[in-house]
């Protein structure tokens, strides 16, 4: 697009997770199906893309993580890129809050964020389809959630899904970790009775759920797992928000 001298909308930052993990995968190509059914004009970097430097900034790295970064702040400010979409609310924190000390600075949303605003300008219509009157229930992301205060945008997603939200005890600001952050999804487990995956997935079950919607790769794997430590991997679905919103629209 650089080449023909076309500027896209958004970039779309699309992780490490939407790259290489099977499950986070599926919701880049949701996410893409959305995009383009919206008519939405939007650039990837490609093999040019690299970590943000999350998981070694929540670990400790600090020198690693100004290296990565400083790396895609060279070639996203080499294209010009004004305004960033990722559907990793790690890459989101991380690009929104810690780039621009570095000499990043972008409008940075949340994939959630963005298609609440193309709902809002009527560039995107959402059915409830399949979804219509069934029980969801949103596990709130911690970076997207307590870190940056976005609690309403996937919460309006689902409404517009006409499904019914049940809500789970521990919610918004007090919602609780799936137990991947800061790092701890690359890590063995620390000493103690239970995993917190398990914790958290106990209570979304506990709403009787036909769908635990999330918004972010590192929460649907752990989410996933905790499912299916109950054996309910066939009765409750574990999906990201894109997902939920291109199956429902059949794209």
């Amino acid at each position: 697009m650089a080449a023909s001298g076309e500027n896209p909308e958004i970039l779309f930052w699309v992780g490490c997770a939407g790259s290489f993990d099977d499950k986070a995968k599926k919701v880049t190509k949701a996410f893409v199906k959305i995009l383009n059914s919206a008519g939405i004009s939007f650039a990837v970097l490609g093999t040019e893309e690299g970590c943000t430097g999350d998981p070694a900034k929540r670990s400790g790295n600090e020198f690693l993580f100004q290296m990565q970064a400083m790396q895609n702040i060279q070639v996203m400010n080499a294209y010009g890129v004004k305004k960033v979409v990722a559907a990793c609310p790690h890459c989101f924190n991380t690009l929104k809050n810690e780039y621009p000390e570095l000499g990043g600075e972008y409008e940075v949303l949340h994939h959630t964020q963005f298609l609440q605003k193309l709902i809002d300008e009527g560039r995107l219509k959402i059915q409830g389809g399949a979804y219509q009157g069934k029980r969801i229930t949103y596990h709130d992301a911690c970076y997207l959630g307590r870190g940056n205060d976005e609690y309403e945008a996937p919460r309006s997603l689902i409404e517009k899904l006409d499904a019914a939200l049940v809500e789970m005890p521990r919610n918004r600001k007090r919602g609780f970790c799936c137990g991947a952050g800061g790092g701890q999804m690359f890590k063995e487990a620390e000493p103690g009775n239970k995993e917190v995956n398990v914790e958290r997935a106990e209570e979304a079950i506990a709403q009787d759920p036909a769908v635990i919607a999330v918004g972010c790769p590192f929460c649907k794997t752990m989410m996933a797992d905790g499912v299916k430590h109950f054996e309910k991997e066939d009765e409750i679905k574990v999906m990201d928000l894109a997902e939920l919103i291109a199956s429902a629209q059949d794209l």
